[in-house]
């Protein structure tokens, strides 16, 4: 998938309600579906807010892809370059997308026999034993522990945007303890999330304190932004995405889910200093659109511009200070959080009160405000955020 053909959607396209009929089949057995305004959720699931269907799929493969070019890699733990895993466990796998990215990787380190196995509630992986990998499934409601594997059977553990799947509080505590338990002394548990809801960075944000050079340079290669607990933010300046954030919000509330794991999940893995170690994080944000602040940084403007031009990457223009590829994923992470909205649409009508006609009307002004209008480049930004540990 390549993230510089994702386009925006048309003004003129009616949102999700009435496009896809939901009749797609990613299982070779009964699946627990029902089909609410058209699209595939799983049947007597009041806690799980998004459907399981093909365009939702699309999403959070477009979602895993964008983090793995920001991130600069597929895994940001340091310690599985160091001493990479035989076995890899990805719970809640969905379409194994990252388990794909990251074979791959571990391909590139000349790492040839890494087995995986992905986890999840139904079978939407496709057998990726046809595209190379050493790829299991097994089927299990990952809120019901235990997991159905050994005690200190894998070595590397991966859990990525459990936030909509597992509900604060005892449920994903006793998620992440189980998680633990299948992982070996000394692997390694990475964990990504991304937040639900926008916020709007604030003019020239400084790097958090510590940052590693490395880091950085991805940052500035990417143009995007690290960020910590301490980063200048503000509420999203956009009207239509603050009509979203107070719906998105109440409606995950509403199932016990966060809007906003980000900031959660580091102060989670360090109330484990007898099972954790190592504990290390990296979070983005990546902005919708290029901002009017940005032309005043020289850093990530003149001094990357001329890099980028001497390099031939791409044609100067008086226009723009970003590159093909940061304009492509700054794109691509106003797409992602724009189908995230719709593959909310059932629970958000219901929030906001909306008829269809009224929420039709309301997604096409959101989508012309942010394509169109210049709705997009307030400083409003997707984030995202990486975590890992090694158990002692």
């Amino acid at each position: 998938m390549d993230i510089t053909s994702r386009g925006k959607p048309p003004i003129s396209s009616v949102s999700s309600s009435s496009t896809h009929s939901g009749k797609d089949d990613y299982s070779s057995g009964p699946a627990p579906f029902e089909l609410i305004h058209g699209r595939r959720y799983l049947r007597d699931d009041h806690a799980y807010p998004l459907p399981c269907d093909l365009p939702e799929l699309h999403r959070q493969n477009l979602q895993t892809l964008l983090a793995t070019r920001v991130y600069g890699k597929a895994l940001c733990s340091p310690f599985v370059e160091q001493q990479p895993p035989q076995n890899v466990l990805e719970i809640a796998c969905g379409s194994g997308y990252w388990s794909s990215l990251c074979h791959d990787y571990f391909t590139e380190l000349g790492c040839l026999n890494v087995s995986f196995t992905g986890l999840d509630i139904v079978h939407l992986a496709p057998d990726l034993r046809r595209q190379g990998v050493n790829w299991n499934f097994v089927q299990h409601d990952i809120r019901k522990v235990p997991l159905p594997f050994e005690d200190e059977q894998f070595d590397l553990v991966l859990l990525k945007d459990l936030s909509l799947v597992a509900q604060m509080g005892p449920q994903s505590e006793r998620l992440l303890d189980d998680a633990m338990r299948v992982l070996r002394s000394g692997g390694v548990l990475e964990i990504w999330e991304t937040d639900h809801t926008v916020r709007s960075l604030h003019p020239h944000p400084p790097s958090p304190p510590g940052s590693r050079p490395d880091d950085l340079d991805c940052a500035l290669r990417t143009s995007t932004y690290l960020i910590s607990a301490a980063t200048p933010f503000g509420v999203s300046q956009n009207k239509f995405l603050q009509n979203s954030n107070g719906w998105i919000q109440e409606a995950l509330d509403r199932r016990g889910l966060s809007p906003m794991p980000c900031a959660r999940m580091q102060p989670i893995l360090l109330q484990e200093p007898d099972r954790l170690q190592d504990i290390g994080f990296r979070r983005i944000a990546i902005p919708f659109s290029e901002l009017k602040w940005e032309r005043e940084d020289p850093e990530r403007s003149i001094v990357r511009r001329k890099t980028e031009i001497a390099k031939g990457k791409f044609k100067e223009r008086s226009d723009t200070i970003l590159s093909e590829e940061q304009t492509s994923l700054r794109s691509a992470a106003l797409l992602v959080v724009i189908q995230f909205i719709e593959s909310m649409e059932p629970l958000l009508k219901d929030v906001s009160g909306k008829n269809q006609e009224e929420w039709q009307r309301w997604w096409n002004w959101m989508v012309a405000d942010l394509y169109e209008n210049g709705g997009a480049t307030t400083g409003d930004c997707l984030e995202v955020g990486a975590y890992w540990a090694r158990k002692v």
